[in-house]
């Protein structure tokens, strides 16, 4: 994406990027544009911050969403990209490219810029933007460098813990509240809307988001003694109310960079395929019902019958018949075509989320029954399963796909199916609430889905059924040998900056480790 704003070379020195002796800053000084500012107006910096918090995630949904098997690769071995394979490149690493480079010294000015002319809104959305990059940085790598990330001099960066990150994000949280709410000084929601191209300027939805980010932000805590239910929930319900306030993303599709990094012109996932643990969650297997979002979200075979991959073969996709072989998300065999329709979320147009009323409803549910209300959870689980469908037909209209819509009469079938949707709260899940929350994360909010199956360490058992969280998830029973027999558990540093140039920060959290990526986070891990 081309990006309005001039980048300074202050953008350097961030955590992991290639830092110059002080000794070279006056040959720096003859790089300042003379036809081009140093800074713009603070309005302007938004939007594309705004691109890469959801377009990021989508670029390491290639490694993240074959991790928890949403779709996997069929012109490599699954089973070896949960190891160390990316240690000396970097499929993984855009989101941490976009929190110290793209957003980097551009938030710093932004909110400076925004402090000094009491645009509280616009700094309120700084303080939710820098929250939300270290959330997600966080929960993909674990450690990462918080405090020393910006504004250091050459040497090396130091690595925070995941514990002060956690508590940074809900500090920052706080400020962005408080900054939210107010209505004086240069409060301008017009003004802001010239680069809000998510909200459009409506401070109110952001405050919604900041609620929303916090619940999620808690929400992980339920390894930990410190997790409080109720401070989950309190924060969903001042969070988003309906569809409507969803957090999406538009892509106007005149140009590669402005089509949807998923869609079929940019075609990054035409060698993907789903895998027989997503089909099974939707397509009766496990639960006892077809839910009609299956042909709405995901694609069938040539001989029409719905199938997923099976994970634990070298070469899932030919050990099956051609005519049984399910076809990329797009809907094709082979390379879909310049421009075509795409299916659901697989479209040039088809507007990414980085949260919706869906997640954030299961959530709730997931806090509330963790808590012991019931039918609080029941209550929430039903919403986020009626959200979610209206959400898979919303997607399916953004660029005119060709699927035919769930009907009113389809909806209220499966909601009303006991089978789905328990008249008894006593007979609600951990099982049902985290698999229907995965179909509502599946290849549109991958970070939260792979924190989803980390936080139940991908395997656990429901305490209530003794069945799996996840049904019908089993992690390949052959690991790369890097692994050990474990499982991955997060993304290693970004090469190009971490490994190259700041190896010493990297030892002092054992990252050079061959086994590190099978480390569990210290949130997933039970304890204080």
């Amino acid at each position: 994406m081309t990006t309005p704003m001039k980048r300074r070379l202050a953008a350097l020195a961030t955590a992991g990027a290639l830092t110059l002796a002080a000794g070279c800053q006056d040959w720096l000084d003859v790089n300042t544009n003379p036809n081009g500012p140093e800074t713009v107006a603070a309005n302007l910096y938004i939007s594309p911050m705004l691109h890469w918090m959801v377009s990021g995630q989508q670029f390491d949904g290639r490694c993240t969403g074959a991790y928890t098997q949403q779709l996997i690769p069929t012109a490599r071995d699954f089973r070896t990209t949960m190891g160390r394979n990316f240690a000396t490149n970097d499929p993984c690493a855009q989101q941490w490219r976009d929190v110290y480079w793209s957003f980097g010294q551009n938030l710093i000015d932004m909110m400076n810029i925004a402090q000094a002319e009491e645009r509280w809104d616009i700094l309120g959305v700084g303080y939710v933007i820098k929250a939300w990059g270290w959330q997600e940085l966080t929960d993909l790598h674990g450690e990462i460098i918080v405090q020393e990330a910006f504004g250091k001099t050459p040497g090396t960066f130091h690595y925070d813990t995941q514990e002060f990150v956690y508590e940074e994000v809900r500090r920052l949280l706080d400020s962005a509240i408080v900054y939210l709410g107010r209505t004086d000084g240069a409060v301008d929601p017009l003004y802001m809307k010239v680069g809000d191209k998510m909200y459009n300027g409506d401070a109110a939805k952001w405050l919604k988001f900041a609620h929303g980010l916090y619940a999620i932000n808690l929400s992980h805590y339920n390894n930990k003694a410190s997790y409080d239910p109720a401070a989950v929930i309190s924060h969903v319900n001042q969070s988003f109310t309906s569809n409507a306030d969803d957090a999406l993303w538009s892509y106007p599709g005149t140009n590669n960079d402005d089509r949807n990094f998923m869609g079929p012109t940019r075609n990054n996932f035409s060698t993907f395929r789903q895998t027989q643990f997503v089909v099974g969650l939707l397509d009766g297997t496990r639960f006892g019902v077809r839910d009609p979002r299956l042909s709405r979200m995901l694609v069938p075979a040539p001989d029409s019958v719905y199938r997923g991959l099976d994970p634990n073969l070298a070469d899932p996709l030919g050990a099956l018949p051609a005519a049984q072989r399910p076809m990329n998300p797009y809907r094709y065999v082979g390379t879909p075509p310049t421009g075509g329709p795409g299916v659901y979320v697989f479209a040039d147009k088809a507007r990414m989320p980085a949260m919706t009323y869906a997640q954030l409803q299961f959530v709730k549910a997931e806090a509330a029954y963790r808590k012991g209300d019931l039918p609080t959870a029941l209550a929430a689980y039903r919403a986020g399963i009626s959200a979610h469908i209206d959400f898979v037909n919303d997607r399916n209209r953004d660029d005119n796909q060709q699927v035919t819509q769930i009907s009113a009469a389809e909806k209220d079938a499966f909601l009303n199916n006991p089978l789905v949707v328990p008249t008894d709260p006593n007979e609600l899940t951990l099982q049902k609430i985290m698999s229907q929350k995965f179909i509502a994360e599946w290849a549109c909010l991958f970070d939260e889905a792979w924190m989803d199956m980390r936080r139940y360490h991908y395997t656990d058992a429901d305490p209530k059924t003794g069945e799996r969280i996840y049904p019908g998830f089993d992690l390949p029973a052959t690991l790369s040998s890097e692994n050990a027999g474990k499982p991955i558990y997060r993304l290693l540093p970004r090469y190009n900056s971490e490994y190259v140039w700041n190896q010493a920060g990297l030892a002092e959290i054992g990252a050079l480790d061959v086994d590190y990526h099978t480390r569990p986070l210290w949130i997933v891990t039970p304890g204080n």
